[in-house]
């Protein structure tokens, strides 16, 4: 089933076979209905419809706030403003099972090897930096890993890498972008492509907590692309804070960080994710290949799915993330962000079945009823 609201109605369709929602299938449903209506506050009210459980769906009330966030994406001189500044905190890998990886024991100070203490975190820098042309969008970032320290030795750490990221310009190495005033974004990078190796792409998701416009979650997919097959190879995830306008990483947060490491402690409870959720999308559309690489999110798309643990990789800081092959041999990446109990953020690129990304979305979503 597809939703979208227009000028106040709100229109519906459904196939049999999975949920669609700007031409792309997302999901399943097991009904269809078509609706006439507007908005009082943040209820569904005066609808006519043919369908036995439109009256049902009169009765759902969606989370104005969130879905006003995620459907009112703005410009890009709004983004830029939002997503520039000085981004510190902590970053970690993770296995396929949810483990985290360690660091090399090359990086880890004597001290914590005499005391047994095993270290997965990296410190990290991302100073980030986008200039509000809207005719020539531009962004770069820099993802600086700090050598752990002991104690408050933090305030002299040592770089260890740095990975700088350019969107736009001539030193554009993004193959898709899309963006939200919010501050929140989709980057697909390209990997180095050798011969006889599979094809390699970055899925990179930015999702900044609408309880707190100064925090954000970034988790990176690695994928390989082998014989037209996706197969999910690696985990990102990097929990970050504004600490200030852009400095080019000249100020470090050491000690007076605001966050803690993360990759060691629990991962999200599997059943808190397993039911059926209704969700607000925003969408950037990138089949046709005359389209800019940069792309406002837009639109108000409603849509319903099934979600179950079994297919999620559940991580710490109630996040998760999944790669599902899609029905027509295509792929759809999603990374999730459980925020409060039935409350989510949801973040997706979908690729054809010729690996050519068709779409990006992101979403505010609601659980409607627990599997």
């Amino acid at each position: 089933m597809a939703l979208r609201l227009s000028n106040g109605n709100l229109a519906a369709s459904s196939t049999s076979a999975g949920l669609l929602v700007n031409g792309s299938r997302l999901g399943r449903i097991s009904y269809a209905f078509r609706l006439r209506s507007g908005f009082v506050g943040n209820r569904l009210v005066s609808m006519s419809t043919t369908s036995s459980v439109a009256k049902a769906a009169a009765e759902v009330q969606f989370d104005a706030e969130s879905a006003s966030d995620v459907a009112a994406s703005g410009g890009w001189a709004e983004f830029a403003e939002k997503v520039s500044g000085e981004w510190d905190g902590f970053g970690a890998d993770f296995m396929l099972d949810g483990k985290p990886v360690e660091l090399p024991e090359s990086v880890v100070p004597q001290a914590y090897k005499e005391w047994e203490v095993r270290v997965f975190d990296w410190q990290t820098q991302c100073p980030t930096l986008a200039q509000s042309d809207e005719e020539n969008p531009t962004m770069f970032y820099k993802l600086i890993k700090l050598l752990p320290t002991v104690g408050c030795e933090a305030d002299a750490a040592t770089r260890y890498t740095i990975d700088e990221r350019n969107v736009g310009g001539a030193s554009n190495g993004v193959a898709a972008f899309a963006y939200q005033g919010t501050g929140s974004y989709v980057a697909v990078w390209p990997g180095e492509e050798k011969r006889g190796m599979s094809k390699m792409l970055e899925v990179e998701h930015c999702m900044v907590d609408p309880r707190n416009k100064e925090a954000r979650v970034r988790v990176v997919q690695v994928v390989s692309v082998d014989n037209l097959k996706f197969v999910l190879r690696n985990i990102r995830v990097f929990c970050e804070q504004w600490y200030g306008p852009f400095r080019n990483g000249d100020s470090l947060g050491g000690c007076s960080i605001r966050d803690s490491s993360f990759a060691a402690s629990e991962p999200l409870k599997g059943p808190l994710v397993n039911g059926v959720w209704r969700s607000t999308n925003a969408v950037a559309g990138f089949g046709s290949p005359c389209l800019n690489s940069v792309q406002a999110l837009r639109g108000e798309w409603l849509q319903e799915s099934i979600r179950n643990e079994k297919d999620l990789i559940l991580l710490p800081r109630q996040l998760w993330c999944s790669l599902k092959q899609t029905d027509d041999g295509g792929a759809c990446v999603e990374v999730g962000w459980l925020l409060d109990e039935k409350r989510a953020l949801t973040s997706r690129c979908v690729f054809q079945s010729d690996s050519k990304l068709k779409e990006i979305s992101v979403a505010s979503e609601t659980m409607v009823s627990v599997a």
